[in-house]
């Protein structure tokens, strides 16, 4: 994959035989609508070793559209539409390490700090140790259908509530120190829980493959009502373990400090939360 990007766009022609490839393959121009909101995100960029073009103006998205179906293999990326190693793949990816049950848990923590979880996805990532333990991206896609919506009021993507990704960089100490703390402060409580989940697991398996060796007709009145008290009480045990890992993100002081400098990164953090971000701030620095 052949990576080509500059910083100003001037002169379109004299542009064009600047990037002109020299080998086959695709070219990927990283691209930014406003360098003082997006600087975290330049600075990522430039820090990999890429330049970042500068597109502010309000006819910038078209013309964005319009190069890239005139240019062959070649697609045009903001700057903040994934993270780096995303928008520019390399062929060797660093493994996430962190395990599965350990992703689950601190899906739930985070999503119990956030203000609007519904807009949220949360993913994981091995970025590089130094980069941002969080990262909040939004669809290279979406945005543009968004964006173009505002010049074609019927459109049906108008309408579409916004949505953003949270990407976990599970190479960051302090992640790993969010994991730690999880077990010191819920490790006995989530094994009672999983024991128990586990035990009312089993038993609705067994109850249901009994069933399945029954006629719908066959089936008692109380065989049923059994069944589904079991599987009541099973999402009530499994909801009082999610309540327990988001309570202890929302009164996490580095869980809530993290997420605010990734939402306001992204010029998400306003009114009442960027307040209370500022005063926590304070509290911190003590």
């Amino acid at each position: 994959m052949l990576i080509i990007s500059i910083l100003h766009l001037k002169n379109t022609k004299n542009w064009l035989k600047k990037i002109k490839p020299k080998k086959k393959g695709n070219t990927i121009y990283l691209y930014a609508t406003d360098k003082e909101e997006q600087y975290t995100y330049i600075e990522q960029a430039k820090n990999k070793g890429y330049d970042v073009l500068i597109f502010d103006g309000q006819l910038d998205l078209h013309f964005i559209n319009y190069l890239e179906q005139k240019l062959t293999k070649t697609s045009f990326k903001r700057i903040d539409a994934e993270t780096i190693d995303k928008l520019i793949e390399k062929e060797e990816q660093r493994k996430v390490e962190m395990s599965e049950s350990d992703q689950n848990d601190l899906r739930h923590v985070f999503f119990g700090a956030l203000p609007n979880k519904e807009e949220f996805l949360i993913s994981y990532e091995a970025l590089n140790e130094n980069d941002l333990p969080l990262v909040i991206t939004r669809s290279e896609y979406m945005r543009r259908m968004k964006d173009m919506s505002q010049f074609s009021p019927k459109s049906m993507y108008g309408g579409i509530p916004d949505m953003y990704s949270m990407v976990v960089n599970t190479s960051h100490s302090i992640i790993k120190k969010i994991v730690s703390e999880k077990e010191e402060q819920l490790s006995e409580d989530l094994q009672k829980l999983d024991k128990k989940i586990e035990s009312f697991q089993t038993e609705i398996d067994k109850l249901k493959e009994e069933q399945k060796k029954k006629k719908e007709e066959e089936l008692t009145t109380t065989e049923k009502d059994y069944l589904k008290t079991k599987e009541k009480e099973l999402e009530e045990l499994k909801k009082e373990r999610k309540e327990k890992l988001e309570q202890f993100g929302a009164n996490n002081t580095i869980v809530k400090q993290l997420i605010d400098i990734a939402l306001l990164s992204h010029n998400l953090l306003k009114g009442e939360a960027f307040s209370n971000f500022i005063k926590r701030s304070i509290e911190v620095i003590k």
